[in-house]
């Protein structure tokens, strides 16, 4: 593989463990990695990445981005990044990826940024929460449902990794 492919592979994976990372912190992740499976695609001429699999991501972007903003709508809070929560996630993120990789392989690797990053951002958030006056805190209850949105949002994201890594590998 020449140097020149090489390093556009590289970027390319790591803008799909951006794309994951990015939807744990409440940021549009699975539209990054839709685009940079498309220019991608669209790079090697569609032959590792078919129309099918374009489509496939296509149809979990839009499930994912919908769960997301029906959970930004319907929960008074937002589990939005801040500082504390970005390098608490990324603590995370890199914990789990160490720790399930030696497990799993390169699913371990996966699921490891995706879990820990949810699990450091997820405590981060709860430690805020519990600072706050009693007044201005998050029921437990739209705690747990904004939790379930990033979770739900993120396994998408992850889905999607999946998914692309196995048409370029298979």
């Amino acid at each position: 593989m020449p140097p020149l492919e090489l390093t556009g592979l590289t970027i390319f994976i790591l803008l799909l463990f951006a794309g994951i990372y990015g939807a744990v912190i409440g940021l549009p992740g699975t539209v990054l990695i839709l685009g940079s499976v498309f220019f991608y695609a669209l790079l090697t001429g569609f032959h590792k990445i078919g129309v099918g699999a374009i489509v496939l991501l296509i149809l979990l972007t839009i499930v994912a981005e919908g769960i997301g903003f029906t959970m930004e709508f319907t929960n008074k809070v937002r589990l939005g990044p801040s500082l504390p929560g970005i390098m608490a996630s990324l603590a995370g993120s890199l914990l789990g990826a160490l720790c399930l990789t030696p497990l799993l392989w390169g699913l371990g690797t996966l699921m490891g940024v995706f879990l820990g990053g949810f699990a450091g951002f997820f405590m981060m958030e709860l430690i805020r929460q519990s600072k706050l006056k009693p007044a201005h805190r998050a029921s437990a209850r739209t705690m747990l449902t904004s939790a379930a949105g990033v979770f739900a949002k993120g396994s998408c994201a992850l889905t999607m990794t999946v998914v692309t890594l196995l048409n370029i590998y298979s």
